[in-house]
């Protein structure tokens, strides 16, 4: 009885903790929605993962799923895993008591929704998550991380494709234009759009902070690094050099650490989503593994508050932007040069297209380039030149 009677306490304050996570009884908060290429329905035989940077609005995101799948509030738990409440709890008996006790307070129901944040601090969640994927009894489950495993394509041995990953970044300047109307793009690349900062009069110290803390809590985890210190140097000389070819070996050398150890910390920003690479563009694998890559940054302010002023200038800032715009739709960017630069090469469904980014009118170097750039590839797209002034008509490139 003594037993029975602490596993039915410990069973009510799970639910409770979960109840203050929910919105069972309270309506769900007024957000700005997200663009994010979601599924069309929610399945029981597959996990929903969202994936990101940390404090880009994944959470966020989980509740607007309720509004967007036109769920019943009533029949969905919500819990985030960083609650100090369950400091105590973090293995996967606490998820089957949460599953357990939530569809015992709904027995009839046939479909009950389970969004799981921050899960990756959870003993064992994946061995029992992929058990409830492999046995589907009704149970949707949608989860989120910031530990770079879960963030990286290590899911699909852990899943074993029982998963469909949906990618979050920080607000594109559309999104930051519904949460602060009057954005121009001028102060957008100056303010970024990590959600949080732009609401708060702290703006730089939160982005700072955010720096440190994704090094800290995402990039040093996977790589088992002593100190941050120098994964901090690495991130700060990429974020620098964003928009231009990065050599591992000049960059290890500045940093007094081996060129294997430069790579692995890169490897780790970008699993953590700290930066994106952008390789040289060349048909042949060989030609391209040959060349440098660039890396940009995930959100132009981010760069700005950890640069030098001297890096910190409204060109690269653009030039960062239109990357991650082109992420927004494409998974496939490089960059060529051979004689001439074209800032971006993307692979879009009817074949490459060059693309060129400039302040403000292109001018005569823009041109020439991409003419030696036809000279190779004459079966490219036409050209795409990005502007302070047409940056918001880029959209999606086909």
């Amino acid at each position: 009885m003594v037993v029975s009677s602490t596993v039915d306490t410990m069973a009510r304050d799970l639910l409770s903790i979960a109840g203050s996570w929910s919105f069972w009884d309270r309506p769900l908060p007024g957000t700005v929605a997200r663009e994010a290429p979601l599924p069309k329905a929610l399945r029981d035989s597959l996990c929903l993962v969202v994936q990101g940077v940390r404090r880009c609005g994944k959470s966020t995101l989980l509740r607007q799923l309720v509004q967007r799948y036109k769920l019943d509030p009533r029949r969905c738990l919500f819990v985030n895993f960083e609650d100090p409440r369950l400091a105590n709890e973090l293995t996967h008996e606490t998820l089957e008591a949460l599953v357990g006790q939530f569809r015992a307070r709904h027995p009839r129901a046939k479909r009950l929704y389970f969004f799981f944040d921050e899960i990756q601090g959870v003993e064992g969640w994946q061995r029992w998550l992929r058990s409830k994927l492999e046995q589907p009894a009704g149970d949707h489950f949608v989860i989120t991380g910031s530990n770079a495993t879960l963030l990286s394509g290590e899911l699909s041995s852990t899943l074993t494709g029982r998963h469909l990953s949906v990618e979050l970044s920080p607000f594109s300047l559309e999104e930051c234009q519904r949460l602060v109307p009057g954005m121009t793009l001028e102060r957008y690349l100056t303010e970024g759009g990590f959600p949080e900062p732009l609401k708060s009069e702290d703006r730089d110290a939160l982005l700072r902070q955010y720096f440190d803390d994704i090094i800290e809590r995402d990039v040093r985890e996977r790589v088992a690094a002593r100190s941050r210190q120098p994964i901090r140097q690495v991130m700060q000389m990429a974020y620098e050099a964003a928009g231009s070819e990065l050599s591992l070996r000049r960059l290890a050398g500045a940093a007094g650490i081996a060129v294997e150890t430069a790579a692995a910390y890169l490897e780790g920003a970008k699993s953590a989503y700290m930066l994106f690479e952008c390789p040289y563009f060349a048909y042949s694998e060989r030609k391209r593994a040959s060349r440098n890559s660039k890396y940009y940054p995930i959100d132009p302010a981010l760069r700005r508050v950890v640069v030098t002023k001297g890096g910190a200038d409204l060109g690269k800032s653009l030039e960062c932007a239109v990357y991650l715009q082109l992420r927004r739709h494409h998974r496939d960017i490089f960059y060529w040069r051979d004689g001439g630069e074209v800032d971006f090469v993307v692979q879009t469904r009817a074949g490459i297209v060059p693309v060129q980014v400039t302040l403000h009118e292109p001018q005569e170097r823009h041109h020439a380039s991409l003419e030696r750039f036809y000279e190779q590839f004459p079966h490219a797209g036409e050209a795409v030149l990005v502007t302070l002034d047409n940056f918001a008509d880029l959209g999606s490139l086909g």
